[in-house]
């Protein structure tokens, strides 16, 4: 269930925290908590059909994992775990969390249903299709954001997924291009895909990527109708543009781009520049709200 990898499920208090602004007010405390009882509850259905899906992707991958040097070592392609008993945890946990996002909110629900069909499209078949199974991978991020606000019944800046879809496609590219670096001419082995992409190619896509991303969130920051009328949040450029050119630099010069969750878990100028936008981001919020 690769419970490393549900730090991508914190995205779905991305809407929570832009909400600062609004809902986050003394006089108003029961709102607030009630936000933050959904926010936990949206995270803990993501956690479930996230860890659902990998078991999925697992079983699907499995021949191919048996190529790679750490992958392999993965329970299923191991042969330590067989797929049936897997698949049948994946469904449980499925129908359960499913369950409970429409307790949560029906249109949290929907949207997690359309995070489900989406991974299991990637699992299944998306995955062999050049471009598209970035565009998949980068799919899941941007859901995670709609559900979060879905649950909250809140509406988000356009701008705002946006730039999440761009930042997701980056890091989706990052990974092709650091598995593909990695794997040399085993590369069809492990993943098909992979025989049709090169360096060259993810390296031009990576770079037009980057660049809209780093443009658009700072459009984003004195565009957005929901920030400070006094443009504050652009404050919070720096830590962006440090953020994606450091995780650039993992990418290219440490290869370190095939598991973006070690990168946000271990590397600690990404972490420093995280935690400074998050205070940063904050302040302006509540400060000038």
């Amino acid at each position: 269930m690769r419970p490393k990898q549900w730090t991508k499920n914190l995205l779905v208090f991305l809407a929570l925290f832009f909400t600062l602004n609004e809902a986050w007010t003394l006089d108003d405390l029961s709102t607030a908590f009630e936000f933050v009882g959904r926010g936990v509850g949206a995270l803990v259905v993501f956690c479930a059909l996230s860890g659902a899906v990998y078991i999925v992707n697992d079983v699907t991958d499995a021949e191919g994992d048996r190529a790679h040097p750490h992958k392999r070592r993965r329970p299923i392609a191991s042969g330590a775990l067989s797929a049936a008993p897997a698949m049948v945890v994946a469904i449980v946990l499925i129908v359960a969390a499913l369950g409970g996002a429409f307790v949560l909110e029906p249109w949290f629900g929907g949207v997690s249903v359309g995070y489900v069909l989406t991974t299991l499209a990637y699992s299944f078949a998306l995955k062999s299709v050049i471009l598209v199974d970035v565009f998949a991978i980068a799919a899941g991020f941007v859901l995670r954001v709609v559900a979060g606000a879905a649950v909250l019944s809140v509406p988000i800046s356009p701008w705002l997924y946006l730039c999440t879809g761009l930042a997701a496609l980056y890091i989706a590219l990052s990974k092709r291009r650091s598995e593909l670096a990695s794997a040399g001419d085993s590369a069809p082995d492990q993943r098909d895909i992979l025989g049709r992409y090169t360096l060259g190619l993810l390296d031009q896509l990576s770079g037009v990527v980057a660049t809209s991303a780093m443009i658009s969130y700072s459009l984003y920051t004195f565009t957005a109708p929901n920030l400070p009328d006094n443009h504050a949040m652009m404050l919070t450029i720096p830590f962006v543009g440090y953020g994606l050119f450091r995780y650039m630099y993992l990418v290219h010069s440490r290869n370190l781009g095939e598991n973006p969750e070690d990168i946000i878990l271990t590397d600690y100028p990404m972490m420093a520049s995280i935690v400074l936008w998050v205070a940063t981001a904050a302040w302006v919020l509540v400060a000038f709200r």
